[in-house]
């Protein structure tokens, strides 16, 4: 029997943690769930996302009971993870910018953090900087722009490098910071990019492979709730441009689905 998994996003950038997922547990049943009309969170309030996190995680249960969900997104994991937990027994993962490993990994104690402007911002950040990273110079960088980057990419489109460069002028200059944090999952989709324009940087971290490994540790001692074969399905909330063309792109991913979600 096929654990369900459900990975959740605002928006793409979630595959680059389902992938990390898929490679460790290669048999399980996943679907994928972005938000396409609320893109970007890092735009809405708390409220907001914490109604419509919960409702769509709740539609999709009723029709495919969930073993486990991962908040692929550091934004929605920043405000929505005690709501779900009250509303759902099955476990529940979320997205943490990689702060304590970057500091380790650091060798002249001078650290990017790349993120939404949501995250950025966010006091829980405050909070994993002055546990982890006390004896580190952290740089915080929020963009909107890099996400919808990542996106183009993921549905097939070039990179816009200028834009990219742009976007990321301000570390140019900085010398010694040899290690940047990936704090928003869209961001290891266009590492290579970011890894041209920051020729400084010598190490670049993501969450991906522990939250792979925490999800492989919380499903071992799990039961299947449901028996039936299902297909692998990814959701979207919107109608957009190209749809065809990426659905095609999803089957290299191993989906053979793509549905629009009806919310009540």
């Amino acid at each position: 029997m096929k654990p369900t998994i459900l990975f959740f996003d605002s928006g793409v950038g979630g595959f680059s943690v389902y992938s990390e997922v898929k490679s460790l547990l290669p048999d399980c049943h996943y679907l994928y769930c972005f938000d396409n009309a609320f893109f970007p969170y890092s735009e809405r309030s708390e409220e907001t996302l914490i109604e419509r996190v919960l409702k769509i995680c709740t539609t999709i249960d009723r029709r495919y009971p969930l073993d486990l969900v991962v908040i692929a997104c550091n934004t929605a994991s920043t405000v929505v993870l005690p709501s779900l937990r009250q509303t759902f027994s099955i476990p529940i993962v979320g997205t943490v910018p990689a702060v304590k490993p970057a500091a380790t990994v650091s060798q002249t104690k001078h650290i990017g953090l790349l993120a939404t402007k949501g995250t950025v911002k966010r006091e829980y950040v405050d909070i994993l900087i002055a546990q982890y990273a006390s004896n580190c110079r952290v740089e915080r960088l929020g963009s909107t722009v890099l996400p919808e980057i990542a996106e183009q990419k993921i549905k097939g489109n070039s990179v816009d490098l200028l834009l990219l460069k742009k976007e990321l002028q301000a570390w140019e200059g900085l010398h010694d910071l040899d290690t940047v944090i990936l704090g928003c999952t869209h961001f290891p989709l266009i590492k290579e990019e970011i890894q041209m324009c920051l020729p400084q940087v010598k190490n670049f971290l993501d969450p991906g492979c522990a939250i792979a490994k925490r999800v492989k540790s919380l499903l071992e001692n799990s039961k299947v709730r449901s028996k039936k074969e299902k297909n692998n399905c990814v959701f979207y909330t919107k109608h957009f441009n190209f749809e065809q063309q990426f659905h095609q792109v999803l089957k290299r991913w191993g989906f053979n689905e793509l549905e629009l979600l009806k919310i009540d």
